[in-house]
């Protein structure tokens, strides 16, 4: 199967030299060390038991040793889970053996008398992972007997003494029959079903009952069932293939798809082993190499998983993705640090996945037209077909609102039926058929710089890039077939990239998709919370630059130099493609460059700060530039992944804007500054009802108007009704917090007597009581109070148990501002990171800047977040005998970028080069990981 990106990182694993599988277990050996105990420990049953499970354990924690040993050796998962599984036949063959003898010391029984072992669930498929769940079925002719109960009993409890997790059922043949009928769960289960000792011929009676009464006839209602039990299993773990900290079990493109597709085509087929699928034609022979690739793939790695973890843990995380990445061979290549290079491997795997499913489905749908109705979720069942030739030359056709081909050819006759068919999709609104998708992926040989550089295809794309129907669908179809990445080079190298950031939800690919997704959804103007972008977009005079500009924005990542610049390189190179003027192609160029521009400034400088608006003004040097960053931006936020976009950066960017535009308007402004502010506090007395004229305009004058542009609406009714409260009640400090105003965190608002320390306070109450920081907005009233809201990481998805631990939070804050409890003592204990944060390496970054403000110094501290970090850092300024005058706090994953708005105490800026390195020093030092954090880094880049 072609591959979507010439930069494919190759596996280290298909460079090692496979051995010869051996098995790891003696089963003579082990038998006869039974036989030797039940002689030694005759009559003492006891005795007897615990020795057999000290001998049991002892050869299984061997067993597992070499296998682990011959997987880091060679590399192959599967050969690994196998070797597992045969280990855990031999125990239970022994088991059943020696308990049989000891019970009866006969091989006559009567006909009641006679039980199958059968492995059932993944031990069925005969492949078990180092944590992998044991299920068993003990099968019977009839009902169960005490003979029967005495040898499950004494197999289980062995296993269970030994420390496995055993799932087991007891049944005869007629209840497996009838319970298999009646739920599609049990149903799999005896699907899967493996022999492993016992009366064989009960189970071969099984199975030849279940195809007979069970599957024949069902095979519709099996796969709809199976079908719609996986879309829900990804709805629960997640929908998207590229999430960076992907399910290896149970996420998209993991384990089970592959397992579902089997599953469908073992019950569809009748096949035993995936080569069945071959031999049907279901596969080609490419095709089956990428199924045997993917398993063992996916398998190596969830093996290693478990063993590097010590337990079933089945999701590849930030802290364990890099250890991951050094056990399966990876380096560093330039640009892409070794987990990168690891994980674009897997994501490449997951989109196998996909692939694979879609040529299954689509081999069962044509089953259907030929025959039985077998896959009615994607025809409608027994519904003659309907077609209609669509296009000028008829090379396609629409079959029941799908877009497919009129035949094999179609794409050789004219390569440029491949944007084509995506085109009239798109102009169409039609669905895809299965048919032309895979036959793209075994032809993407047909893409070559004369295709690429044909005037028609590059008009094709381009309008599909710009649609205003459903480009992201589109797109994205073209990006799982491998078509995006051939017809456009510089995407393709981004194929499957996962950036190792907290930060980041999805691969490159994904996110620049999700950009144009987003971007559509701005356009129809939708989402209400994406306020400012709606109703700047309808007056952009040229929309196509924008979604061509979010489409290349990231492009250039996974190379050694600044993504920004060398993006709008490509962008120069890419722009004439799509017929694109100088002009045009020089604006797009821009907005490439500068993608991070208006970002960075709204979350991490002073808005109100004059320097930092002219500054920024000059970087855009027109309107329309401003419109489309502002829009750009607020689309590549939204598509970092859930719960990133939130009201906070909406108002940041629109208080940005409109201090913007008056500069590059020569001071005319469609809604000048005063009056947003005016309109601003309107807003908030028509909100306010329940208060007195009075009091609204007593409550207005407390806030200096920087308030009034950067907080929204529904904080400002919080806040103002919060202040109320509390000086009502005469609590000062006093705090309050809320658990759904942002997804992922909880906001907690302060009101205090406003001094130096009071953000270094607040911040080590926080640490003090284990939350983090990863948010903050800082604001001062008129009469000497402080109102600042800042976000902690949220602990737990129960509420109840979240606002438990926020209330002890908050307790904290106010005994430290109230001067009852100290924080520095606490502070001590919680100054190392988080497991997941222990994973990155942030360099520490100091900058001092004159430059951005006319009356403060700025520094801005770039590095690893943790916990009590901003107490360590404010308390650190204040030690230096410098003033806060205001304080931006911005967290991207694991990465913060605090910035803080300083002067010496006589209010002065730091001029002096030795003041400035020793400020540097100091907070450097802040920043640096303790001793231990480092030895424990060396020794994990060692080993």
């Amino acid at each position: 199967m072609p591959r979507t990106s010439c930069a494919q990182p190759r596996s280290p694993l298909r460079s090692r030299a496979p051995r010869p599988f051996e098995a790891v277990f003696d089963e003579a050996a082990f038998g006869a060390d039974l036989d030797a105990i039940a002689q030694t420990h005759r009559g003492d049953p006891s005795a007897l038991r615990m020795a057999v499970v000290h001998r049991a354990k002892q050869a299984l924690a061997d067993g597992r040793r070499q296998t682990e040993a011959w997987l880091r050796e060679d590399g192959q998962g599967r050969a690994c889970a196998a070797r597992l599984c045969d280990m855990e036949d031999a125990l239970i063959r022994m088991l059943y053996e020696r308990v049989g003898a000891a019970i009866y010391g006969s091989d006559h029984h009567s006909t009641s008398e006679h039980m199958a072992v059968v492995a059932t669930g993944g031990y069925g498929r005969g492949l078990l992972a180092p944590g992998s769940d044991i299920d068993l079925l003990f099968l019977l002719p009839y009902k169960q007997t005490a003979w029967g109960e005495s040898i499950a009993e004494s197999i289980l409890y062995t296993l269970w003494d030994i420390g496995q997790k055993v799932g087991h059922a007891t049944r005869s043949i007629d209840e497996c029959i009838r319970q298999a009928k009646a739920d599609i769960t049990i149903r799999t289960a005896v699907l899967e079903a493996r022999f492993v000792c016992g009366d064989r011929t009960l189970f071969d009676d099984l199975i030849a009952r279940f195809d007979r009464e069970v599957v024949s006839g069902t095979a519709s209602e099996y796969v709809t069932a199976k079908l719609a039990e996986r879309d829900e299993r990804h709805r629960r773990v997640g929908a998207s293939r590229y999430l960076v900290e992907p399910n290896v079990k149970d996420g998209k493109g993991g384990l089970r798809d592959l397992h579902t597709l089997f599953w469908i085509a073992k019950y569809v087929y009748r096949v035993r082993e995936p080569a069945g699928l071959l031999q049907q034609g279901v596969f080609s022979k490419a095709e089956y190499s990428t199924f045997r690739r993917a398993e063992d793939f996916l398998w190596s790695v969830r093996c290693h998983l478990h063993f590097l973890t010590g337990r079933a843990e089945e999701r590849l995380s930030f802290d364990v993705q890099r250890e991951m990445a050094q056990r399966l061979g990876y380096t560093e290549h330039p640009g892409q640090r070794d987990v990168e290079r690891f994980m674009k491997h897997y994501f490449l795997t997951a989109k196998d996945v996909g692939d694979l499913t879609r040529i299954v489905c689509s081999q069962l749908e044509e089953n259907e037209a030929k025959s039985l109705p077998v896959l009615n979720r994607f025809v409608q069942r027994l519904i003659p077909r309907r077609r209609k030739s669509l296009g000028d030359a008829g090379d396609f056709i629409v079959d029941h609102g799908r877009i497919t081909i009129t035949d094999d050819e179609v794409f050789e006759r004219d390569p440029v039926n491949l944007i084509r068919l995506f085109w009239l999709a798109d102009h169409q609104d039609l669905a895809f058929h299965p048919d032309p998708m895979r036959l793209i992926t075994r032809q993407l040989k047909l893409v070559n710089d004369e295709l690429r550089s044909n005037d028609e295809a590059n008009r094709l794309f381009r309008d599909i890039l710009v649609s205003k129907n459903d480009p992201e669908t589109v797109l994205r179809r073209m990006d799982e077939v491998g078509l995006l990445g051939r017809f456009v080079p510089e995407f393709g190298r981004i194929v499957a990239l996962m950036q190792f950031s907290m930060y980041h939800h999805y691969t490159v690919d994904e996110h620049l998709i999700r950009c144009i997704g987003v971007l559509s959804t701005i356009e129809r103007g939708t989402d209400p919370s994406l306020g400012l972008a709606n109703e700047l977009m309808a007056g952009i005079q040229n929309r196509d630059l924008l979604y061509i500009a979010l489409f290349l924005h990231d492009i250039a990542k996974g190379r050694p130099d600044d993504h920004s610049i060398l993006g709008a390189r490509v962008a120069r190179r890419f722009c004439p493609r799509l017929g694109l003027t100088p002009a045009e192609t020089d604006t797009v160029a821009w907005l490439v460059e500068h993608h991070l521009t208006m970002s960075t400034i709204a979350q991490s400088r002073d808005l109100s700060d004059r320097k930092t608006i002219e500054t920024f003004a000059g970087v855009v040097q027109s309107l329309e530039r401003l419109k489309m960053l502002t829009v750009l931006t607020t689309a590549d936020i939204r598509a970092v992944g859930p719960g990133v976009w939130n009201s906070w950066k909406a108002q940041l960017l629109r208080t940005l804007y409109y201090e913007t535009e008056p500069v590059l308007t020569g001071g005319f402004s469609e809604v000048n500054r005063s009056e947003r502010v005016a309109a601003a506090q309107r807003q908030f007395r028509n909100a306010m009802a329940e208060w007195s004229a009075a009091d609204i305009d007593a409550y207005l004058a407390r806030h200096y108007p920087p308030y009034w542009l950067k907080v929204d609406l529904p904080h400002k009714l919080a806040h103002a009704r919060f202040v109320h409260a509390s000086e009502a009640a005469s609590r000062l400090p006093a705090t309050r917090f809320d658990l759904a105003g942002r997804a992922g965190v909880t906001e907690v608002t302060v009101l205090a007597v406003d001094h130096p320390r009071l953000l270094s306070v607040i911040a080590g109450a926080c640490a003090a009581g284990g939350a983090n920081i990863v948010d903050a907005q800082i604001y001062t009233t008129t009469d000497g109070l402080a109102l600042d809201t800042i976000a902690i990481s949220r602990e737990f998805p129960d509420d109840a148990d979240e606002t438990r631990r926020i209330g002890r939070v908050c307790d904290a804050i106010e005994k430290a501002l109230s001067g009852d409890v100290p924080v520095s003592e606490a502070m001590v204990q919680r100054g190392a990171p988080k497991t997941r944060q222990r994973a990155f390496d942030v360099p520490p970054e100091v900058t001092l800047n004159n430059a951005w403000s006319n009356r403060f110094t700025v520094i801005e501290v770039t590095g690893l977040d943790r916990p009590g970090l901003l107490h360590d850092l404010t308390a650190t300024l204040s030690r230096l005998n410098l003033n806060i005058a205001s304080a931006h706090i911005a967290t991207f994953g694991e990465k913060v970028v605090d910035v803080f708005y300083v002067t010496d105490l006589t209010g002065a800026l730091i001029t002096s080069a030795q003041r400035q390195a020793a400020i540097k020093r100091a907070l450097v030092s802040v920043l640096a990981p303790p001793a231990e954090e480092r030895a424990r880094r060396a020794r994990t880049e060692a080993g």
